[in-house]
């Protein structure tokens, strides 16, 4: 058995996250959405999106694979749900397709034969990912979660005497490492990744996630809720965040409810405000209605999509989407939906040039040991033009 998670309608409320990814590769908890199904079912996964990204994220199916919605986190009852599946049958809730079993004869025919199954509807509740906000919203539940399935039956590595440990709801995978800091286990889990390592004097809360190869700076405060993915290196003052892998925000400077994509950077003494002044309601732009969205939330900050990059001293204010490969720089404060492939700040902004913005992630690869490839650059080029009517500077 396999499975293929496929992207519906909330990719377009997604973005910019998901302009450069399927849905279910958006980290929320510990883990990917196709990395919890993965786990759950104890089964290999690939993506149904769209072509541009299909070379980078193939789709790989096979007999018996099962069709799941990679907007959706699994749970108990979904995974007792799509188990009870019978060939040619769809699991529902409402509108939404949750899961499908059959035998399709073309997989770009996937979708459109779901229409003729039988439907089940689904009528417990479930965590779905619909909008950029919803990573950072559901991130306390679903690291527990994801905690929970982690350390299931296993024994956590011990860290060195040196730290404080407040509480006993701790993990520390193999090659995890930390001295002299403090983790308060009380509200929430604390999970150390393979290798992962904390700095001298760093205070952290629970619930949170640091993924395996990363680290965690000299005198940082982590609060609880927060996620930093593979190979990020952080430090300064984070809240209520999730930063995918390969990113870094690695110095003084508040980020709080926010998301961070992958190869971003935030540079020294950069903030971004979570709050407005008035505690009024934050909007947010949503690419697919080309306005600013409501978002019923109080505390929202900074979305950041992948490869993009601010300055020095950047003040971001609350409620800002930042897009794809944008490069924020300069005082005062820049707009609040800044597009993909913007170069500039509060002072205006003008095109970053496909070719120089290769440039940058061929550095930015290189210093990690990977390569940017013709693959990324095709991807890459695909979101520069589909991106091109936002750009209105």
């Amino acid at each position: 058995m396999s499975i293929i998670l496929f992207d519906d309608s909330a990719r377009d409320s997604l973005f910019p996250l998901t302009l450069t990814r399927p849905v279910a590769d958006l980290r929320v908890g510990i883990l990917t959405v196709a990395e919890k199904w993965s786990k759950r079912l104890n089964c290999p996964f690939s993506y149904l999106t769209q072509d541009y990204l299909q070379e980078k994220f193939p789709c790989q199916f096979s007999d018996g694979s099962i069709l799941i919605n990679g907007s959706v986190c699994p749970n108990e009852a979904l995974l007792e749900a799509v188990d009870k599946l019978a060939e040619g049958e769809a699991l529902v809730d409402q509108n939404v397709l949750l899961a499908a079993r059959f035998q399709p004869t073309d997989v770009k025919e996937l979708l459109v034969e779901v229409s003729k199954l039988k439907k089940i509807n689904f009528e417990s509740g479930f965590t779905r990912l619909r909008f950029p906000e919803d990573v950072f919203k559901y991130n306390d539940f679903e690291l527990r979660a994801d905690f929970k399935l982690l350390s299931a039956g296993r024994t956590s590595s011990t860290l060195s005497s040196t730290n404080t440990i407040l509480g006993d709801d701790i993990f520390v995978e193999e090659g995890a490492s930390a001295e002299c800091s403090v983790f308060n286990t009380k509200d929430g889990p604390v999970y150390l990744g393979n290798n992962a390592e904390v700095w001298e004097g760093s205070m952290i809360r629970g619930s949170f996630a640091l993924c395996a190869n990363s680290q965690v700076k000299m005198g940082a405060r982590i609060y609880g809720q927060t996620t930093i993915g593979p190979y990020c290196r952080v430090g300064g003052e984070i809240n209520n965040s999730v930063i995918h892998s390969y990113s870094s925000k690695g110095h003084e400077g508040f980020l709080g409810n926010a998301v961070l994509g992958e190869w971003c950077n935030i540079g020294a003494d950069s903030n971004n405000s979570n709050l407005k002044n008035n505690y009024a309601e934050v909007k947010l732009w949503d690419y697919s209605k080309r306005n600013f969205r409501k978002t019923g939330m109080q505390f929202c900050g900074l979305v950041m999509a992948d490869h993009a990059k601010c300055g020095i001293n950047t003040m971001f204010n609350t409620g800002t989407v930042v897009g794809v490969s944008a490069n924020v720089f300069g005082s005062g404060y820049p707009r609040n939906f800044i597009p993909d492939f913007a170069w500039g700040g509060a002072q205006g902004f003008e095109l970053y040039a496909l070719d120089k913005a290769f440039e940058t992630a061929e550095k930015v690869y290189e210093r990690r040991s990977r390569i940017f490839d013709e693959t990324e650059k095709r991807l890459l080029t695909q979101v520069f033009d589909l991106t091109k009517s936002y750009r209105n500077f």
